[in-house]
């Protein structure tokens, strides 16, 4: 009889073009939890005593960080995705209307950028 073993993805991220796609995948599912544990399956897939020291965190605080109920400060999830050599990209959706509110802070936003231009 064959013993199944469970299914453990970091065995699977072998390179940084395996890790953005796993990464814009799981994003997509727009899911706070799932995208912390992704981080972690990279963070083993890399190594934890590297991420942990590259991070700046100890190892465990790592492990505590990236757990299923964790919630840890943006700024740790930074430092983790830094370690990992992730950059994190923002790109608005084209589907999204915009509020007025937002209408406004675009438009004095761009009225920044074109006075820093000139």
């Amino acid at each position: 009889m064959s013993k199944i073993t469970p299914f453990d993805v970091s065995e699977y991220l072998e390179n940084d073009k395996m890790i953005a796609e796993y990464l814009n995948a799981i994003i997509e599912e727009d899911d706070p939890a799932l995208l912390l544990s992704a981080i972690g399956d990279i963070a083993k897939a890399r190594g934890m005593s590297k991420i942990a020291s590259e991070s700046g965190l100890g190892r465990e605080s790592l492990y505590k960080a990236l757990s299923s109920d964790a919630k840890p400060r943006f700024d740790t999830i930074l430092r983790v995705l830094r370690a990992l050599g992730v950059k994190v990209a923002f790109n608005i959706q084209p589907s999204r209307h915009v509020s007025r509110r937002n209408h406004r802070k675009r438009g004095a936003l761009h009225g920044i950028s074109k006075a820093m231009q000139h």
